[in-house]
């Protein structure tokens, strides 16, 4: 189990795309052979987890169907587990009928970066098999979440968004069933999310999880003893105290902005500094498409802040 706090070395999940159109590197491993060669590469890089994905994500991507998004996973989870890599496997899909047929097929977690909220038999799913689920921060759809990233209902605050917002997804898996141990949290960095909301949420990552947060203009928390003064009055659906971090920032439009690399393969080391800050920030695991380099940057920041 994850332990937030004491964790003293950070987990990888390894990118491996499987789409024709994936922001980053789409086309590069539609067959299941290829696919499960750079798998391979990954884990030998350091990847503690691989995670597939057969639909892109980016902003403005147009929906993939069930069937074809299944196409494209399912073998190429087959074919990882045949070539004897035994390292978890997570699926990354908001279909229940895809995450299903990718855990029989050898998958172990499901990463849902709609965190439950597109498909109504996620969750009872997730619940039903007992497995690790990922769950996001996001609104919308990738067509319309660039369009929604107006927080003024928090004062602007994206913090206080993006934690309001998930303690009522969280609420919604535990009711279904889903055990609270088996929920990583995962703020969505680039989802509903502009470029200074992005670095926002790096930058103020200790209070995603806090059991309070400060925030001007908020207002102080009446009648809780444990609030002081400045603390925001937030209601949460439920608390995320100790839940573990995932952070997935690698090669991301918001790190082109300000190093001005318009291709994502040339942000990486603009994702090592976000890397970087993700572990001062205590997340538990962190997302990557470089996992040789990244590797070296998160264990450095490990014996610098978890030790």
């Amino acid at each position: 189990a994850l332990s937030p706090g004491t964790q003293k070395e950070t987990i990888f999940m390894g990118i491996l795309n499987c789409t024709p159109d994936s922001f980053s590197d789409g086309g590069c491993y539609e067959s299941p052979e290829k696919a499960a060669e750079q798998a391979l590469r990954l884990v030998e890089g350091g990847a503690d987890i691989i995670d597939i994905g057969g639909q892109s994500t980016r902003p403005g991507a147009a929906q993939v169907g069930i069937d074809e998004e299944i196409k494209r996973v399912v073998p190429v989870i087959k074919r990882i587990r045949e070539q004897q890599i035994e390292v978890p496997i997570s699926v990354d899909t908001f279909y229940a009928k895809v995450a299903a047929a990718a855990l029989d097929a050898g998958a172990d977690i499901v990463n849902d970066v709609t965190g439950g909220s597109f498909d109504p038999e996620m969750l009872p799913l997730v619940a039903a098999r007992q497995c690790p689920y990922v769950l996001m921060h996001m609104r919308g759809s990738p067509s319309t979440m660039m369009h929604m990233c107006d927080y003024s209902d928090y004062d602007g605050d994206v913090v206080r968004g993006a934690r309001s917002e998930l303690a009522q997804r969280v609420r919604r898996a535990l009711d279904a069933g889903v055990p609270r141990w088996n929920i990583i949290l995962d703020p969505g960095i680039g989802f509903a999310k502009e470029g200074a909301q992005n670095f926002e949420i790096l930058r103020r990552l200790p209070e995603l999880t806090a059991r309070h947060i400060r925030s001007a203009p908020g207002k102080p928390a009446p009648g809780n003893e444990e609030s002081e003064e400045g603390f925001v009055d937030e209601d949460l659906a439920t608390s995320l105290v100790n839940y573990p971090v995932l952070i997935g920032s690698s090669r991301k439009r918001f790190i082109g902005s300000v190093t001005r690399k318009p291709d994502a393969k040339d942000r990486v080391w603009g994702t090592a500094a976000t890397v970087a800050a993700a572990v001062q920030g205590g997340a538990s695991i962190i997302r990557v498409h470089d996992i040789d380099e990244m590797v070296d940057v998160a264990r450095v920041s490990d014996h610098i802040y978890r030790r």
